[in-house]
């Protein structure tokens, strides 16, 4: 499976939908500059990396996940679900990068600025790539346990749902 972009999405999405996550992400940059201005930079910058689009985002999906199954006439309840719990994945996997990128950058920065940047890139771009490929083989290992029939005590995965 390769990742591709795709702008399909872009088509789906209203107006408001791309205000709602303005204004979220305007709010939580705002909030974080009034925290960092009355407790400093460091805790300022804590609150910078609030995921303030991820809840809009979330719903958004789920709500456009839905609606396409209804209109075939069928409950998108499940797949909307399913959706917003794959974005969340992510959002997770795209964190543990981030924390990678602040720990090299931090460690770098030091010596120099433009070293930190491009040290912290790569090992942000390798972490990333290194979590979403280990999660989709999790994945695939749990649902070749599932199709066997096995359960995931005698498989030794305790990543499969029973």
């Amino acid at each position: 499976m390769l990742v591709k972009l795709s702008t399909s999405a872009l088509k789906q999405t209203r107006w408001y939908e791309y205000a709602i996550r303005f204004v979220l992400g305007g709010g939580a940059t705002v909030l974080a500059g009034v925290i960092g201005s009355k407790f400093g930079p460091s805790v300022g910058g804590l609150f910078l990396a609030l995921p303030a689009i991820f809840c809009a985002s979330a719903t958004l999906i789920e709500s456009h996940e839905r609606h396409a199954k209804e209109k075939a006439g069928l409950s998108g309840r499940r797949r909307g679900q399913k959706a917003a719990a794959l974005d969340a994945a992510g959002a997770a996997l795209g964190s543990i990068a981030l924390a990678a990128f602040a720990a090299i950058f931090h460690l770098i920065v030091g010596a120099s600025v433009a070293l930190a940047f491009f040290a912290a890139m790569t090992v942000w771009a390798i972490v990333s790539v290194s979590a979403w490929w280990l999660r989709r083989k999790l994945r695939s290992v749990s649902h070749k346990s599932r199709r066997s029939g096995h359960s995931p005590s005698a498989t030794g995965s305790r990543f499969a749902k029973p």
